[in-house]
């Protein structure tokens, strides 16, 4: 097909200069793990949301599907387009404003190609809390995170992104805007239209800017590094968190022994503590209201009851600002030493915390019996249940040959693992293209056909993000 006339169009409505078409275009075209790369008929970059609203328009009058995009720092392969080389790409990067802050309702009001690390920093100069957080934070998008539901290390205090967010701004499949940007929290006139657009990865419309929560800057923030025998037993260090520090516990954190390894051998300048002597670590972050001084008696008191239980077998409380960013750099690091390690395959799953060891201990020896040496990175949000179940290649193997050869085996195994323990195979990362051939599998027919019909609904002709989240098998 002939695109000449809709770059035209698409070149009065934003600018010839932001209808990008010649060049390297790969960082727009190529997944953030480089696991596939696509080739764009052109990358959009409209500066505001009726711009949007036009481009969208001129896409389906001349049959083009889109691609949203925000930071493109997803996981799933869910915001490159195809290798047609028909595919738009509508990045949301120039829509980056703080549009309004209500401080008496705890809310800012931000479009969609706000950068996370932007969002927080204005908060806290206002005296607020934005508490998202994550490792892509200084470079993800605020419409990306809400496409996508992002977690990060603070959902056992606060919640996904989803809970963060009371309204949305959206452009529609067929062009049109809507405007949801409430600030309320009661507001029961119907179906919560909010919650259709967040997670649905740009496969139902686009949005363009959002009313997010606020919270109040807490007087103190400690953290504390705990090394734990077993899988169990930072299950019942959590157990124990919950109870000595309430709605002051703010982050919960697990490590596997062979991913504070590779942050050892990577990254040796951090100083990994305990893990040459201990199976599993744990980074705990208690945020109070009171004082340091409250907060350090609370971590005491659950620090000497961890002891005392047997859950807890050496621990450290971080004793300045700058010991305690180490300590949360050394669990950021994981991905990266994982990277520096070589290709690997990364699972994103979500069990009831209450089965996690039983779940670890089975899938661990599964995989261990189907591929001998297979070295596993273990880590993850065990506060909410989500864990990055990652394999890594054995010793000394090709990592491409490796991901050829068994990462659908591999998935198959701890897809059906998760499904046993009743638990999700995305947690936090989304669907994408990586995992739309296999959620037939694991998601109820009933489930899907609503999901099917839904999308019908909202992108009859399939423009929007097609391929991705939906197989066309149900």
């Amino acid at each position: 097909m002939n695109y000449s006339d809709l770059l035209k169009t698409l070149r009065d409505i934003v600018g010839a200069a932001h209808v990008l078409t010649d060049g390297d275009l790969s960082a727009y075209t190529r997944d953030w793990r480089k696991r596939a790369e696509g080739n764009a008929l052109a990358v959009v970059r409209p500066a505001d949301t009726e711009q949007v609203a036009a481009v969208v328009r001129a896409c389906a009058k001349h049959g083009a599907s889109i691609v949203p995009q925000g930071g493109n720092t997803g996981l799933a392969v869910g915001a490159v387009p195809d290798t047609s080389g028909s595919q738009v790409v509508l990045s949301l990067r120039r829509l980056d404003k703080v549009r309004a802050m209500d401080p008496a309702n705890l809310t800012i009001t931000v479009e969609a190609g706000c950068i996370l690390q932007n969002l927080q920093t204005t908060a806290e100069a206002a005296g607020f809390l934005f508490p998202l957080s994550l490792a892509a934070e200084g470079s993800c998008t605020i419409g990306g995170n809400l496409g996508t539901n992002a977690g990060g290390t603070q959902v056992v205090r606060y919640g996904n992104a989803r809970e963060l967010c009371l309204g949305l701004e959206v452009v529609t499949a067929q062009g049109e805007i809507w405007n949801g940007l409430t600030g309320l929290r009661k507001d029961n006139t119907g179906y919560d239209l909010r919650d259709l657009f967040i997670g649905s990865e740009g496969t139902l419309g686009i949005i363009t800017a959002a009313t997010m929560k606020l919270y109040p800057l807490p007087a103190a923030r400690l953290t504390a590094w705990a090394a734990v025998p077993s899988m169990q037993a930072a299950v019942d260090l959590l157990g124990l968190a919950h109870k000595h520090l309430g709605a002051g516990l703010t982050g919960f954190e697990v490590m596997n022994q062979f991913a504070l390894s590779l942050v050892d051998k990577h990254l040796p300048q951090l100083r990994v503590p305990f893990w040459r002597e201990y199976p599993w670590c744990v980074l705990v972050e208690n945020s109070d209201h009171e004082s340091e001084e409250h907060a350090r008696t609370q971590f005491e008191g659950l620090l000497e009851a961890a002891l005392e239980a047997g859950c807890v077998a050496d621990a450290i409380v971080a004793e300045s600002l700058a010991q305690a960013s180490t300590l949360r750099h050394i669990r950021e690091s994981i991905p990266m030493a994982q990277a520096e390690e070589g290709l690997n395959i990364k699972q994103d799953i979500s069990v009831p915390i209450s089965r996690i060891p039983a779940f670890v201990e089975e899938t661990d020896a599964a995989l261990m019996r189907e591929i001998p040496g297979v070295r596993l990175v273990d880590f993850g949000h065990l506060g909410d249940g989500n864990l990055h179940y990652n394999v890594q290649t054995p010793e000394g193997g090709d990592a491409r040959e490796f991901l050829l050869k068994y990462e659908d085996r591999i998935n198959t195994v701890v897809f059906d693992s998760v499904a046993k323990h009743e638990g999700s195979i995305s947690a936090e990362h989304g669907i994408g293209s990586l995992k739309v051939e296999k959620l037939p599998d694991y998601k109820s027919p009933v489930a899907l056909n609503m999901m099917h019909a839904i999308k019908k609904a909202l992108d009859p002709d399939s423009i929007m993000n097609p391929g991705r989240v939906l197989s066309t098998r149900i």
